[in-house]
């Protein structure tokens, strides 16, 4: 697949970090050349790199002298961020325009992870720390799998040097400043660039994330993870007649039990996002009666003579009543009043209930049915 290679950076008042980026990519064993780019900075950041990357030609240098595709800074390739009544920030001082700068970076990526066809590189050299931070933070929420996190490594001498943005082919004198007001030359053969590829781990395929702002969206992401993990498991045991909620035994006739396990097998059979690890909000897998009754009627038969002791007569007992009967839908719709009520009775956890109960759902014009348990959860037997 080929991607919509998209460089995301923070920066601040060094736009140096912009161009050893472009330029360390460009130098990978299988280069990267962005297809766009956007700059998250300040009205004074904003104002630093255009005086010196546009004004003073520096960005046009590096494509000119390494022959890279034309990259071009336009309006939106900036993005400001604003205070509360829509004016330019000079600067983040305060945890007000802290929070601002982290709502901007985490809806920016948002955005852009929902195309599939973009992959991003972010870059966390430049700006305030707090911002690479909220970058980083946003592509853990977001981040997809050919998603990538960088750090740009300067030679010392050579890193926030004002006058030098990448590593030219020609080796050329700058002169540098030390401590105490000491100028020293330096040569450029001597600067390296190094670029870290920066591990992280990626929820974006794991968790359902809907709300806006970063403080609710971290926040979301741990109630859904934390709901995830402190699951108990929802185990059938066929051959016992059996239905335990963590150590807790529901209670429910054959019917039921058979019933239930066709929404658990449905959830294990009919994911959808079979590589999410965590179902979170998802009810993708909920389906109509009239779907369950096409597709599981042969395997709720087949549970069905398993709670008699594995009878084939039993079995075909159910196949024969049911599968043609147009009184399906209201037996099943009968008895999940039942199984729920049964749940209900003997798990006394208010906060997980929702979980094990069989939920609707009104998707596409249809009433459809499912169990919101976290498919890691569910054990049939």
């Amino acid at each position: 697949m080929t991607f919509k290679e998209t460089l995301i950076f923070v920066a601040g008042t060094t736009p140096q970090i912009i161009t050893e980026t472009i330029y360390a990519l460009s130098q990978k064993t299988s280069p990267v050349h962005p297809d766009e780019l956007f700059i998250i900075t300040t009205s004074t950041g904003r104002k630093r790199i255009e005086d010196t990357l546009l004004k003073q030609g520096v960005l046009k240098g590096l494509v000119r002298e390494y022959n890279l595709p034309d990259i071009r800074l336009t309006e939106d390739s900036f993005i400001i961020v604003r205070d509360e009544t829509g004016k330019e920030i000079d600067d983040i001082r305060d945890e007000v325009e802290n929070e601002i700068m982290g709502d901007l970076i985490t809806a920016l990526i948002q955005k852009l992870t929902a195309d599939n066809g973009v992959r991003l590189h972010c870059s966390l050299a430049g700006g305030r720390k707090t911002m690479s931070f909220y970058l980083g933070a946003a592509l853990q929420l977001f981040g997809r799998p050919w998603d990538k996190l960088y750090h740009v490594l300067v030679t010392p001498e050579f890193e926030t040097n004002p006058a030098f943005f990448y590593k030219p082919k020609k080796n050329r004198m700058i002169e540098c400043r030390l401590p105490g007001g000491v100028t020293k030359r330096l040569n450029t053969r001597d600067a390296e660039i190094y670029l870290t590829d920066l591990p992280f781990i990626r929820l974006g395929n794991r968790l359902s994330l809907h709300g806006k702002g970063f403080t609710y969206l971290v926040a979301e992401g741990q109630r859904e993870i934390d709901m995830a993990v402190i699951q108990p498991d929802v185990r059938v045991n066929l051959s016992r007649g059996e239905i335990y909620i963590g150590d807790l035994l529901i209670r429910i006739p054959p019917v039921q039990i058979v019933i239930y396990t066709a929404f658990l097998r449905e959830k294990l059979d009919d994911c959808e996002k079979p590589d999410r690890q965590y179902c979170a909000e998802c009810t993708d897998c909920y389906k109509p009666l009239l779907y369950l009754k096409r597709h599981y009627i042969k395997t709720m038969s087949e549970d069905y003579g398993m709670l008699y002791g594995n009878s084939t007569a039993k079995s075909g007992e159910w196949r024969d009543k049911w599968s043609g009967d147009p009184a399906f839908d209201g037996m099943i719709r009968q008895n999940i009043s039942k199984i729920n009520k049964a749940i209900k009775n003997d798990f006394d956890d208010s906060a997980l209930l929702p979980y094990y109960i069989i939920a609707v759902s009104k998707k596409y014009g249809d009433t459809r049915y499912g169990i919101r348990v976290d498919k890691g959860k569910v054990r049939i037997e």
